[in-house]
Protein backbone atom coordinates (compact mmCIF):
# COMPACT_ATOMS: atom_id res chain seq x y z
CA UNK A 1 0.00 0.00 0.00
CA UNK A 2 1.17 3.55 -0.88
CA UNK A 3 0.72 6.30 1.85
CA UNK A 4 -1.43 9.55 0.90
CA UNK A 5 1.19 11.45 1.95
CA UNK A 6 3.51 12.34 -0.78
CA UNK A 7 7.40 12.58 0.81
CA UNK A 8 7.96 14.80 -1.87
CA UNK A 9 6.02 17.51 -0.87
CA UNK A 10 7.30 19.58 1.53
CA UNK A 11 5.24 19.69 5.17
CA UNK A 12 5.15 23.12 6.70
CA UNK A 13 5.09 23.24 10.58
CA UNK A 14 2.78 25.91 12.66
CA UNK A 15 5.34 28.66 13.62
CA UNK A 16 7.32 28.81 16.47
CA UNK A 17 6.11 32.08 17.82
CA UNK A 18 2.32 30.96 17.08
CA UNK A 19 2.81 27.97 19.54
CA UNK A 20 4.39 29.85 22.07
CA UNK A 21 2.23 33.07 21.80
CA UNK A 22 -0.77 31.36 21.71
CA UNK A 23 0.68 29.58 25.10
CA UNK A 24 1.74 32.67 26.79
CA UNK A 25 -2.17 34.30 25.65
CA UNK A 26 -3.99 31.21 26.75
CA UNK A 27 -1.87 32.16 30.02
CA UNK A 28 -2.49 35.27 30.88
CA UNK A 29 -6.71 34.90 29.04
CA UNK A 30 -7.15 31.88 32.02
CA UNK A 31 -5.84 33.77 34.55
CA UNK A 32 -8.74 36.08 33.42
CA UNK A 33 -11.34 34.12 33.19
CA UNK A 34 -10.62 32.33 36.19
CA UNK A 35 -10.74 35.41 38.06
CA UNK A 36 -14.36 35.54 37.42
CA UNK A 37 -14.62 32.50 39.38
CA UNK A 38 -12.08 32.71 42.49
CA UNK A 39 -9.32 34.93 43.81
CA UNK A 40 -7.61 33.94 46.87
CA UNK A 41 -9.28 37.12 48.63
CA UNK A 42 -11.68 40.13 47.39
CA UNK A 43 -9.07 41.89 45.52
CA UNK A 44 -10.11 45.14 46.45
CA UNK A 45 -10.27 44.01 50.53
CA UNK A 46 -8.31 46.41 52.44
CA UNK A 47 -5.83 44.80 55.28
CA UNK A 48 -4.04 47.76 57.08
CA UNK A 49 -2.76 45.37 59.75
CA UNK A 50 -1.12 43.28 56.87
CA UNK A 51 0.52 45.79 55.03
CA UNK A 52 3.16 45.30 52.55
CA UNK A 53 3.71 41.50 53.40
CA UNK A 54 6.33 39.47 51.59
CA UNK A 55 4.90 36.26 50.33
CA UNK A 56 3.57 33.43 52.10
CA UNK A 57 1.32 30.84 52.31
CA UNK A 58 -1.88 33.10 52.99
CA UNK A 59 -0.57 35.49 50.53
CA UNK A 60 1.78 33.60 47.81
CA UNK A 61 2.71 37.41 46.37
CA UNK A 62 2.76 39.07 48.82
CA UNK A 63 0.44 42.14 50.05
CA UNK A 64 0.42 46.13 48.78
CA UNK A 65 0.91 49.25 50.67
CA UNK A 66 -3.34 48.53 51.81
CA UNK A 67 -3.15 45.42 52.69
CA UNK A 68 -5.03 44.45 49.71
CA UNK A 69 -3.55 40.81 47.96
CA UNK A 70 -0.92 40.77 44.86
CA UNK A 71 -1.75 38.10 43.48
CA UNK A 72 -5.81 38.33 43.26
CA UNK A 73 -5.05 42.03 42.06
CA UNK A 74 -2.88 40.67 39.40
CA UNK A 75 -5.48 38.06 38.63
CA UNK A 76 -8.55 40.71 37.93
CA UNK A 77 -6.05 43.34 36.80
CA UNK A 78 -5.42 40.73 33.82
CA UNK A 79 -9.46 40.85 33.23
CA UNK A 80 -9.39 44.80 33.69
CA UNK A 81 -6.91 44.67 31.00
CA UNK A 82 -7.98 42.41 28.73
CA UNK A 83 -11.61 44.07 28.23
CA UNK A 84 -10.35 47.39 28.17
CA UNK A 85 -7.85 46.19 25.08
CA UNK A 86 -10.29 43.90 23.86
CA UNK A 87 -13.05 47.09 23.48
CA UNK A 88 -10.47 49.30 21.95
CA UNK A 89 -9.45 46.90 19.12
CA UNK A 90 -12.75 46.17 18.57
CA UNK A 91 -13.54 49.82 17.91
CA UNK A 92 -10.37 49.78 15.49
CA UNK A 93 -11.67 46.54 13.80
CA UNK A 94 -15.42 47.97 13.63
CA UNK A 95 -14.95 51.45 12.37
CA UNK A 96 -11.44 50.73 10.54
CA UNK A 97 -11.97 48.18 8.26
CA UNK A 98 -15.44 49.60 6.58
CA UNK A 99 -13.45 52.70 5.85
CA UNK A 100 -10.59 51.08 4.70
CA UNK A 101 -13.07 48.93 2.42
CA UNK A 102 -15.24 52.03 0.94
CA UNK A 103 -11.56 53.86 0.43
CA UNK A 104 -10.57 50.83 -1.66
CA UNK A 105 -13.76 50.18 -3.38
CA UNK A 106 -15.04 54.31 -3.75
CA UNK A 107 -11.65 55.85 -4.80
CA UNK A 108 -11.84 59.49 -5.10
CA UNK A 109 -12.72 61.42 -2.34
CA UNK A 110 -13.68 58.37 0.23
CA UNK A 111 -10.25 57.59 -0.23
CA UNK A 112 -8.61 61.10 -0.13
CA UNK A 113 -10.80 61.13 3.33
CA UNK A 114 -9.79 57.98 5.17
CA UNK A 115 -5.85 58.48 3.94
CA UNK A 116 -5.98 62.21 5.47
CA UNK A 117 -7.46 60.86 8.30
CA UNK A 118 -4.96 58.52 9.23
CA UNK A 119 -2.19 61.29 8.48
CA UNK A 120 -3.52 63.48 11.14
CA UNK A 121 -4.05 60.94 13.55
CA UNK A 122 -0.48 59.56 13.06
CA UNK A 123 1.06 63.19 13.26
CA UNK A 124 0.98 61.96 17.24
CA UNK A 125 1.75 58.75 18.62
CA UNK A 126 -0.71 56.55 20.08
CA UNK A 127 -0.38 57.16 23.54
CA UNK A 128 -0.19 60.80 23.68
CA UNK A 129 -3.51 61.01 21.62
CA UNK A 130 -4.67 58.98 24.57
CA UNK A 131 -3.48 60.94 27.29
CA UNK A 132 -4.79 63.61 25.43
CA UNK A 133 -8.47 62.24 25.00
CA UNK A 134 -8.52 61.23 28.22
CA UNK A 135 -7.42 64.62 29.79
CA UNK A 136 -9.99 66.50 28.01
CA UNK A 137 -12.98 63.88 28.71
CA UNK A 138 -11.69 62.70 32.13
CA UNK A 139 -10.10 60.01 33.83
CA UNK A 140 -11.54 56.35 33.37
CA UNK A 141 -12.01 53.34 31.91
CA UNK A 142 -14.10 53.87 29.23
CA UNK A 143 -12.87 57.32 28.19
CA UNK A 144 -9.54 55.24 27.99
CA UNK A 145 -11.35 52.50 25.61
CA UNK A 146 -12.77 55.18 23.31
CA UNK A 147 -9.12 57.55 23.20
CA UNK A 148 -7.07 53.81 21.96
CA UNK A 149 -10.16 52.83 19.85
CA UNK A 150 -9.99 56.71 18.09
CA UNK A 151 -6.55 55.67 17.41
CA UNK A 152 -6.86 51.60 16.49
CA UNK A 153 -9.67 52.95 13.66
CA UNK A 154 -6.79 54.83 11.69
CA UNK A 155 -4.22 52.02 11.93
CA UNK A 156 -6.87 49.19 10.86
CA UNK A 157 -8.37 51.48 8.12
CA UNK A 158 -4.72 52.35 6.16
CA UNK A 159 -4.28 48.67 6.88
CA UNK A 160 -7.12 47.29 5.13
CA UNK A 161 -6.89 49.83 2.57
CA UNK A 162 -4.03 48.99 1.25
CA UNK A 163 -4.34 45.19 1.36
CA UNK A 164 -7.97 46.00 -0.42
CA UNK A 165 -5.88 48.10 -3.44
CA UNK A 166 -4.48 44.88 -4.02
CA UNK A 167 -6.82 42.73 -4.28
CA UNK A 168 -8.88 44.81 -6.29
CA UNK A 169 -6.09 44.76 -9.15
CA UNK A 170 -6.70 40.87 -8.90
CA UNK A 171 -8.07 39.39 -12.09
CA UNK A 172 -10.90 37.07 -10.22
CA UNK A 173 -11.65 40.31 -8.96
CA UNK A 174 -11.91 42.13 -12.77
CA UNK A 175 -13.77 39.19 -13.80
CA UNK A 176 -16.40 39.61 -11.53
CA UNK A 177 -16.73 43.19 -12.34
CA UNK A 178 -17.00 42.24 -16.14
CA UNK A 179 -19.65 39.32 -14.86
CA UNK A 180 -21.56 42.65 -13.94
CA UNK A 181 -21.14 42.62 -9.85
CA UNK A 182 -21.21 46.11 -8.03
CA UNK A 183 -18.26 47.20 -6.12
CA UNK A 184 -20.28 46.23 -2.54
CA UNK A 185 -20.69 42.16 -4.13
CA UNK A 186 -16.98 42.49 -4.63
CA UNK A 187 -15.96 44.04 -1.36
CA UNK A 188 -18.09 41.38 0.55
CA UNK A 189 -17.53 38.21 -1.71
CA UNK A 190 -13.89 38.74 -2.69
CA UNK A 191 -12.21 41.44 -0.92
CA UNK A 192 -13.39 41.00 2.35
CA UNK A 193 -11.81 37.65 2.83
CA UNK A 194 -8.67 38.09 1.14
CA UNK A 195 -7.98 41.14 3.13
CA UNK A 196 -8.63 39.11 6.41
CA UNK A 197 -5.60 37.77 7.03
CA UNK A 198 -3.62 40.96 7.35
CA UNK A 199 -6.05 42.24 9.89
CA UNK A 200 -6.05 39.39 11.93
CA UNK A 201 -2.27 40.02 12.55
CA UNK A 202 -2.35 43.87 13.24
CA UNK A 203 -5.65 43.66 15.65
CA UNK A 204 -3.36 41.22 17.25
CA UNK A 205 -0.34 43.33 17.60
CA UNK A 206 -2.28 46.55 18.42
CA UNK A 207 -4.01 44.45 21.23
CA UNK A 208 -0.97 44.19 22.67
CA UNK A 209 -0.26 47.53 21.73
CA UNK A 210 -3.48 48.76 23.81
CA UNK A 211 -2.60 46.93 26.83
CA UNK A 212 0.95 48.64 27.34
CA UNK A 213 -1.38 52.09 26.36
CA UNK A 214 -3.83 51.39 28.74
CA UNK A 215 -1.47 50.39 31.96
CA UNK A 216 0.56 53.62 31.16
CA UNK A 217 -2.66 55.62 30.90
CA UNK A 218 -3.65 53.83 34.64
CA UNK A 219 0.13 54.78 35.67
CA UNK A 220 -0.68 58.30 35.24
CA UNK A 221 -4.16 58.12 36.77
CA UNK A 222 -5.97 58.42 33.04
CA UNK A 223 -6.69 55.11 32.86
CA UNK A 224 -8.73 52.36 35.05
CA UNK A 225 -9.72 53.58 38.62
CA UNK A 226 -9.50 52.73 42.10
CA UNK A 227 -10.57 50.39 43.71
CA UNK A 228 -10.27 48.41 40.40
CA UNK A 229 -7.21 47.12 40.21
CA UNK A 230 -4.75 47.88 37.31
CA UNK A 231 -1.75 46.77 36.58
CA UNK A 232 -0.72 50.34 35.63
CA UNK A 233 -1.94 51.94 38.66
CA UNK A 234 -0.12 48.67 41.10
CA UNK A 235 2.93 49.92 39.38
CA UNK A 236 2.66 53.63 40.03
CA UNK A 237 1.44 52.53 43.63
CA UNK A 238 4.54 50.09 43.72
CA UNK A 239 7.23 53.19 42.59
CA UNK A 240 6.86 54.80 46.34
CA UNK A 241 7.88 51.50 48.03
CA UNK A 242 10.66 50.22 46.13
CA UNK A 243 13.41 50.10 48.58
CA UNK A 244 11.03 47.98 51.22
CA UNK A 245 8.72 45.90 48.75
CA UNK A 246 10.83 46.27 45.69
CA UNK A 247 8.44 42.63 44.23
CA UNK A 248 5.18 44.96 44.51
CA UNK A 249 6.54 46.53 40.77
CA UNK A 250 7.89 43.27 39.64
CA UNK A 251 4.53 41.29 39.66
CA UNK A 252 2.29 43.92 37.69
CA UNK A 253 5.30 44.79 35.28
CA UNK A 254 6.14 41.44 35.00
CA UNK A 255 2.07 40.29 33.99
CA UNK A 256 2.51 43.47 31.56
CA UNK A 257 5.65 41.88 29.68
CA UNK A 258 4.10 38.56 29.53
CA UNK A 259 0.94 39.66 28.16
CA UNK A 260 2.50 41.40 25.57
CA UNK A 261 5.30 39.56 24.39
CA UNK A 262 2.83 36.34 24.17
CA UNK A 263 0.66 39.00 22.41
CA UNK A 264 3.16 39.72 19.63
CA UNK A 265 4.70 36.55 19.28
CA UNK A 266 1.07 35.77 18.30
CA UNK A 267 0.87 38.49 15.77
CA UNK A 268 4.26 36.95 14.19
CA UNK A 269 2.99 33.75 14.01
CA UNK A 270 -0.09 34.18 12.50
CA UNK A 271 1.65 36.84 9.55
CA UNK A 272 4.04 33.59 8.79
CA UNK A 273 0.89 31.67 8.79
CA UNK A 274 -1.21 32.97 7.10
CA UNK A 275 1.49 34.72 4.30
CA UNK A 276 -0.27 34.19 0.70
CA UNK A 277 2.67 32.71 -0.14
CA UNK A 278 2.12 29.48 2.62
CA UNK A 279 -1.21 29.12 1.26
CA UNK A 280 -0.70 26.16 -0.65
CA UNK A 281 1.84 24.15 2.01
CA UNK A 282 0.63 21.29 3.96
CA UNK A 283 0.83 22.12 7.85
CA UNK A 284 2.41 19.17 9.87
Amino acid sequence: MTSDADPDVPRRRLPRSLLLGAALTGLVVAVAVLSLLWTPYPAEQVRVIARLKPPSAANWLGTDHFGRDALSMIMVGARNSLAVAAAAVGIGVLGGVPLGLIAAARRGWPDEGVARMADLLFAFPALLTAILLTALLGPGAINAVLALGVFNVAVLARVTRGAALQVWRREFVRAALALGRGPTAVTVVHVLPNVAGAVIVQATILFAVAILNEAALSYLGLGIQPPAPSWGKMLGDAQTYLFTAPMQAVYPGAAIALAVLGLNLLGDGLRDLLDPRHKATTLG
